[in-house]
């Protein structure tokens, strides 16, 4: 901070200190972890001691004032000081492996991680052996000094997390322009603007036309025309864009570099509002148009207009005022359960039921329109057309659910039989119908298998809504009269387990004792152990190791049931994700459950790498054959999943763990498929309270070569990413044009796209 920054942040934090110490001018205690919004205790506990420097039991103004000063201005040995102290519990002047596990504990709690017991103890091993360079059995503060200086990072950051501890809401920066007037806005984007200009001045000039067309019949009657011929227009022209089977099939032809057919939902959801304000135009026109006669005494009042038939208004006995007003009841009703507080809140149901409205709006619209079926009848007809075949493809080949398995955070993961003649590509989406769960309603779920998978396809369904909730809720009811015939299993499971486990010492031996060499033994023998591994984790103790595979840990927590339910399946969909085969260097991008498309993509990618991939049997070089380009250009794929909590992990992770082993071999070039994980709920390095976990679990990877919290080779990094040294690095790489693939919330998509932007990268986002 410069000075003038400096002062404005001291005077804020004397009117933060006078609000919150109250009339005795000092802050206990609990008013200190308030201020600091610190979730575990310890650490509150432990920096208030050192900021009470009289040992009062209190703060004042001045302590704090010192303490802060310290710790922004104070030198490299005096912030690495006070970090000893922090660790230093008894003040004995060294740090003891009990000591160091107890703030390691606190640590793990403050960032929401959920290890073993035993895992925390390899992390207190892993940093207390690093740093006691002189093996005394204790950690004194310049052998912590030499340790962190390892760590250039850590100490860059010390000043970083003390000024974020007590700082000011952030000042308003002076604001950039907009990102839709910068050149990269446009460029990237000229698809979707070319097309919505094209959309406008169609418009304009409909309403232009019509409008013109009636100028003897006053302005009112001018606008309602206008509206009116505007509608025609949109009412039939929002139906071109849920033409789900012919936008798949354009994907396929080179209309797709000139149309954005992946912004269709956008579009749709755009020329929806424009429907609702072109009605809202159409309709007030027309009442304002019925209060101008009624005050030149034509003969009806205002109320007949509107409700009666008697003026004879419109082409089928008088019933435009009529079917006006419903359709004006039927639209706002469409549009107002269409928007996202609806949608994505977990009243998806209203929004399907209420867009169903749509087949009234159309038979209103013909009723109340003498021109809408000329409009419609195109659209209408392959509208229809798409509707009879999607009916009957999917009712001729019912389907059949052969396994659930229910996964962390209320995720349902779905088996299903699948047919020879259902043929999809890596990321699509089907529409799914479950009679028992409701008969009438479908929903779209991207399908999570890959097609290279022969007999069956995998959906993964995160309950959010109420069909989503009621159809993990069904699976998680035990079937009847089956709890004696489980526990008499599961306690035979137990018995073998603890004998398999007793038999096999997980030293990667084959069946003959002998060491495996081989790459494949290798891979096989690590599966299988980690495996059995994972069994008696979770047998021992449920949700023990993070590694578990989960179809294992669902199997012996009663959470895998095999079964077979009918269900149906419309499609499948194409998504913006078909492109990734035809990119050079694809980054797919997921948040939480947004990974689901991207776990087919995933393994299709490595199906087709595996199938080109070469190695020489007497120098182990690698290379790797091309393909045509209509199957795979791919020279390079990043894999960015970022998750809120660490068991969100869990639902791919014998997926990762598998496309980890695919590459176990290192390449010439670098990594074909490279892993990116992010912990948002994990505190990153540049707070103070996390710098000795973050510490361990690094030199716990490095020792392990597996992260502590997921298992992986891959390392779980806190905090979510810096997006411009993300994009930056990704840039510097060469490996062809990037191509940025999202899946996740609008939110996060907006910042990525940004970025993309910025870099010149081409942005594809999934749309539902």
């Amino acid at each position: 901070m410069n000075i003038d920054d400096d002062n404005k942040w001291l005077e804020w934090i004397t009117r933060q200190f006078e609000n919150i110490a109250g009339e005795d001018k000092e802050i206990d205690l609990l008013e200190f972890k308030t201020a600091l919004k610190v979730k575990e205790s310890f650490f509150a506990e432990r920096f208030f001691a050192l900021f009470d420097l009289d040992g009062s039991g209190s703060i004042s103004l001045d302590e704090l004032l010192k303490a802060l000063n310290l710790l922004i201005h104070g030198n490299e040995t005096d912030k690495l000081r006070f970090l000893f102290q922090v660790y230093d519990v008894d003040g004995s002047g060294s740090i003891d492996p009990d000591e160091l596990r107890t703030v390691l504990k606190s640590c793990l709690r403050e960032s929401a991680i959920s290890l073993p017991d035993e895992k925390l103890d390899d992390l207190t091993l892993a940093l207390f052996e690093s740093a006691d360079k002189d093996n005394s059995g204790s950690i004194t503060f310049e052998e912590l000094k030499e340790e962190l200086e390892s760590f250039p990072e850590v100490m860059e950051n010390l000043t970083i997390s003390a000024a974020n501890w007590l700082k000011p809401p952030a000042s308003e920066e002076k604001r950039e322009a907009p990102r839709y007037l910068t050149p990269a806005y446009w460029h990237n984007n000229r698809n979707k603007l070319l097309f919505v200009s094209c959309y406008v001045f169609l418009n304009v000039v409909l309403f232009a036309l019509a409008a013109l067309k009636h100028t003897s019949a006053g302005k009112w009657i001018m606008l309602a025309r206008g509206c009116g011929q505007c509608l025609n227009f949109n009412c039939a022209f929002i139906v071109v864009l849920m033409l789900r089977r012919c936008l798949t099939w354009l994907r396929t032809t080179w209309v797709v570099r000139i149309l954005p057919l992946d912004q269709n939902v956008v579009l749709h959801q755009l020329v929806g509002y424009v429907v609702f304000a072109l009605t809202v135009l159409h309709t007030w026109a027309h009442v304002a148009n019925f209060v101008n006669l009624t005050l030149n005494k034509n003969g009806y009042h205002l109320w007949e207009y509107l409700f009666t038939m008697r003026p004879g208004i419109g082409w089928i006995s008088g019933t435009a005022s009529l079917t006006g007003i419903v359709l004006q009841f039927l639209i706002c009703l469409t549009t107002l359960c269409s928007s996202p507080f609806v949608r994505k809140s977990g009243h998806f149901e209203v929004f399907y039921w209420t867009h169903l409205s749509y087949i009234w709006i159309w038979v209103l619209l013909v009723l109340h329109c003498p021109n809408f079926w000329k409009w419609l009848v195109v659209p209408g007809f392959v509208f229809v057309l798409e509707k009879v075949i999607g009916i009957a493809v999917s009712h001729s080949r019912a389907l059949y659910i052969v396994e659930t398995n229910l996964l962390p955070s209320k995720v349902t993961h779905l088996v299903i039989k699948r047919p020879q003649s259902f043929h999809y590509k890596p990321g699509d989406y089907v529409y799914v119908n479950i009679p028992v769960i409701a008969k009438y309603e479908w929903h779209p779920f991207t399908l999570s298998s890959a097609p290279e998978q022969q007999d069956t396809m995998w959906l993964h369904i995160r309950s959010l809504g109420q069909w989503t909730n009621r159809l993990y809720e069904y699976f998680w009811e035990p079937e009847p009269h089956a709890h004696e015939p489980k526990r008499l299993t599961t306690n035979l499971q137990n018995r073998r387990h603890q004998k398999c486990t007793q038999e096999y010492h997980f030293n990667l031996t084959d069946s003959n004792g002998s060491v495996a060499t081989n790459r494949d033994e290798r891979i096989e023998l690590t599966a299988y152990k980690l495996t059995s591994s994972a069994i008696c984790n979770t047998v021992t103790q449920e949700g023990r190791e993070s590694l578990q595979l989960k179809e294992i840990s669902a199997k012996l927590s009663g959470n895998q049931r095999v079964c077979n339910i009918k269900c149906y399946i419309d499609g499948p969909y194409g998504t913006p994700t078909r492109q990734i085969f035809t990119s050079e260097h694809a980054v797919l991008i997921g948040a939480g459950i947004g990974i689901t498309p991207f776990a087919s993509i995933l393994q299709s990618i490595m199906y087709r790498y595996r199938m080109r991939k070469q190695n020489c049997p007497n120098c182990r070089y690698s290379w790797c054959e091309s393909l045509k380009d209509s199957e795979m250009k791919l020279r390079k794929v990043d894999f960015i999943w970022i998750n809120r909590d660490q068991k969100f992990f869990e639902w791919f992770v014998s997926l990762l763990t598998k496309l980890e082993m695919d590459q176990a071999d290192e390449e010439p070039e670098g990594r074909f498929l490279e892993m990116h994980m992010y912990m948002t709920s994990a505190l990153s390095k540049n707070d103070m309270k996390a710098i000795g976990l973050q510490m361990a679990l690094d030199l716990l990877a490095k020792k392990e070569k597996r992260d502590s919290i997921t298992g992986l080779r891959t390392r779980t990094q806190p905090g979510r990413p810096i997006w411009s040294k993300v994009f930056q690095k990704l840039g510097q790489e060469n490996k062809g044009k990037v191509h940025v693939f999202f899946c996740g919330s609008p939110v996060l998509a907006k910042v990525i796209k940004t970025h993309c932007e910025q870099f010149n990268f081409k942005f594809f986002k999934e749309n539902f």
